[in-house]
């Protein structure tokens, strides 16, 4: 119905770049982040349900969940800024830019969530050892997890029944290299100041309430593990510091982009390449590459189906 009401039919990308060898020096470097988004979120995928041991766990539970994240959120955006930086299409339709912002919205608010409440189990577990166990069963955990994903849904489809009430007249051309909220405003008819103000008040203000929770959470893990790290704080101090890292890589380009989109410039650009491409990445290589019980339970893994592989072609 609301579609209806445009004149426009599909958008233009301005794109990172208008310099061809920079387009393809570009389009090798996404496409090779987009095959380790694939091929390490996959890896976690896949090695924890295998593994006993990590299945347990709710941190390593909530990883695997963290990593379809990942690999949804990354899929939204980057083949499509692939396939433009190749072969210099820079069009999108107008319902696959509202499909592009749907899911980028709905991913995105998800995985803030569930970093949220992945803080919150590393909270309960350092500093509620005893009683964890209990506060973060199975069930408990899927009911969490599930609280996630209705939170997500619920946020992407507000934003994205914001933008399908404006009329579209044209210019169609986006500042960016995807569709999102900030930039589709301001291409609208109409007056968007009080859009802007409810673009603000969701999506901005729920970057910044996880990102101050979280920064409470590990201000208090931090408090707890003071003077114990040479027993048995140092493990978790160093998987706290890694989830820290990639926390901060997601949020704090999501409050500049969201939480003061009036003084937005081409920088939001560059910010948004940190959370739809670099931090999907990043979260399958410091959650691999760095942590010693996902290595071990990969190299069990690894081991047990070329035995399995090794036996059936030896009878």
């Amino acid at each position: 119905m609301f579609m209806n009401a445009s004149r426009v039919t599909e958008f233009v990308f301005l794109g990172l770049s208008r310099s061809r060898p920079i387009q393809l020096l570009l389009s090798i470097l996404v496409i090779m982040c987009y095959a380790a988004i694939l091929f390490g979120n996959l890896l976690i995928v896949l090695t924890v349900p295998i593994d006993p041991h990590l299945l347990k766990s709710p941190m390593y539970f909530f990883l695997a969940n963290l990593s379809i994240v990942d690999t949804a959120l990354g899929s939204v955006v980057v083949p499509k800024m692939a396939t433009d930086l190749i072969t210099c299409g820079r069009t999108i339709s107008f319902g696959g830019c509202m499909s592009q912002l749907f899911f980028l919205h709905f991913l995105g608010c998800s995985e803030m969530f569930l970093l949220t409440l992945m803080a919150y189990n590393c909270y309960v577990a350092i500093c509620h050892p005893l009683t964890s166990t209990v506060k973060m069963n199975h069930p408990c955990c899927i009911r969490l997890l599930c609280w996630c994903w209705a939170g997500g849904l619920l946020h992407s489809g507000s934003q994205l029944v914001l933008v399908l009430q404006l009329p579209f007249c044209g210019p169609n051309e986006l500042d960016n290299f995807f569709c999102d909220v900030p930039q589709i405003v301001k291409l609208a008819c109409v007056d968007t100041q009080v859009t802007e103000i409810l673009m603000v008040a969701n999506s901005g203000l729920i970057s910044l309430v996880c990102f101050v929770i979280l920064l409470i959470s590990y201000g208090i893990i931090l408090s707890t593990l003071h003077g114990n790290l040479r027993e048995s704080g140092g493990k978790a101090l160093y998987t706290c510091s890694s989830h820290l890292t990639v926390v901060s890589l997601f949020f704090l380009p999501c409050l500049f982009v969201y939480l003061v989109p009036i003084f937005s410039t081409s920088l939001d650009k560059t910010a948004s390449v940190f959370y739809t491409t670099v931090t999907p990445f990043l979260n399958a290589v410091i959650y691999t590459l760095r942590n010693q019980e996902m290595k071990e339970a990969m190299g069990r893994m690894t081991k047990k189906y070329i035995f399995v592989l090794y036996k059936n072609l030896k009878y």
